[in-house]
């Protein structure tokens, strides 16, 4: 708090960033619907203490709000504030029990405090005027843009069809990704590879183009403590259907789903190949040089109920994504090793030009994981 700040305004803030981050602990679990925090507080004679805190359970219920009621219990929540992360839901769909705006009016509390509204515009406001109608004081935009940021996959689905896209490339200290002739190489220190797991976790899915499939056979699943529930969705970028059979991802696709996205043109034998080994094959459509359409790739695994992707597709793919104006937020590790001989350069130009444009991408933060140097870019339209 500033000397300047108003004691509720620092309250405000205090709490929200608390919503925030309990709401955070469900990403990559919670899709199609956002993962929301939420918390319940109430007043005593020494402040303002937290009563009850929630966020938005696997599968997508329940919702932020209805999940801190109920830790709550009865009436303890009567007279409070809930401090919310998106605005509540006023409508029912075929899944919701009782929207929360209801589940708030009828929990009894005075204010709410909420950080960004509904993208949905057909219901945008809505729930605030419907808990305002209620006679309950309603305080919103607080931390916007930090919740705007957590929440951007979920308001890019809803606004423009398709999930938050975040790409990650290692290099090495002379900007290599890979060796001679695309040779593997390891770039990544073992913190920085623990640091990847973990933002598998927090993601709906990871995407990877068939060539990084091909070189490394990789596994694609959270291999820390404890986590291995929290693996994601496996899509693989593969315009010819080249994925083995015998591959790691088609072993184990009958415990973690493997998504492949094809074109139309792709070899009809080797799809039902891929079925019957209990791989799901989607088609969109590709350019002459048999490229993907990328923005038809997303919107069609937006309408599969994605709302955040990491990837880590290597050069290629980040390059065709930085194209196609897909790129949401990159993160670039920089091992201090070098390669010391000419490989597969890491961020090729187009990537380049945009991570050097501050009026698109932002350096939102540095840090060392490891011996790695990381930089986390976030697109700033």
């Amino acid at each position: 708090m500033t000397d300047h700040e108003p004691v509720q305004a620092a309250l405000d803030r205090h709490f929200m960033r608390q919503a925030l981050a309990f709401g955070a602990r469900g990403q990559g679990t919670t899709w199609p619907n956002p993962c929301v925090g939420a918390i319940v507080t109430q007043d005593t004679i020494d402040g303002p203490v937290v009563v009850a805190r929630g966020h938005t359970q696997p599968g997508g219920r329940p919702h932020g709000e209805a999940n801190a009621f109920d830790r709550a219990g009865p009436n303890a929540a009567a007279g409070g504030t809930l401090y919310v992360t998106l605005e509540p839901c006023s409508h029912r769909t075929i899944r919701a029990a009782t929207p929360c705006v209801e589940r708030t009016i009828l929990a009894g509390v005075r204010r709410v405090v909420a950080a960004v509204a509904d993208p949905n515009p057909l219901f945008r406001g809505l729930g605030f005027a419907l808990l305002r109608t209620a006679g309950i004081a309603v305080t919103t935009g607080v931390l916007e843009a930090e919740a705007q940021r957590i929440h951007r996959g979920h308001v890019l689905r809803v606004t423009q069809g398709r999930p938050m896209v975040t790409f990650k490339i290692a290099r090495t200290a002379d900007g290599y990704a890979g060796g001679p002739g695309g040779a593997r190489i390891a770039v990544s220190c073992p913190a920085a590879n623990g640091w990847v797991h973990l933002q598998r976790a927090h993601h709906d899915a990871i995407m990877l183009g068939i060539g990084s499939v091909l070189a490394d056979d990789p596994l694609l699943t959270v291999r820390l403590p404890g986590m291995a529930q929290r693996s994601p969705i496996r899509i693989i970028l593969d315009s010819q259907l080249r994925l083995p059979v015998g591959s790691q991802l088609v072993r184990t696709a009958a415990e973690v789903p493997v998504w492949v996205i094809a074109s139309e043109a792709a070899p009809v034998e080797r799809e039902l190949a891929l079925v019957a080994a209990g791989v799901e094959v989607m088609r969109v459509s590709a350019d002459a040089s048999g490229h993907l359409d990328l923005a038809e790739a997303l919107r069609l695994l937006g309408t599969r109920g994605l709302t955040r992707i990491f990837s880590e597709g290597g050069p290629t793919v980040a390059e065709k994504l930085a194209q196609a104006g897909l790129l949401d937020e990159v993160i670039v590790s920089t091992s201090p090793n070098a390669l010391g001989q000419p490989g597969i350069v890491a961020v090729r130009p187009a990537l380049a030009a945009l991570l050097a444009d501050p009026d698109l991408y932002a350096l939102a933060e540095t840090q060392l994981i490891g011996h790695d140097h990381f930089e986390h870019f976030v697109r700033t339209i």
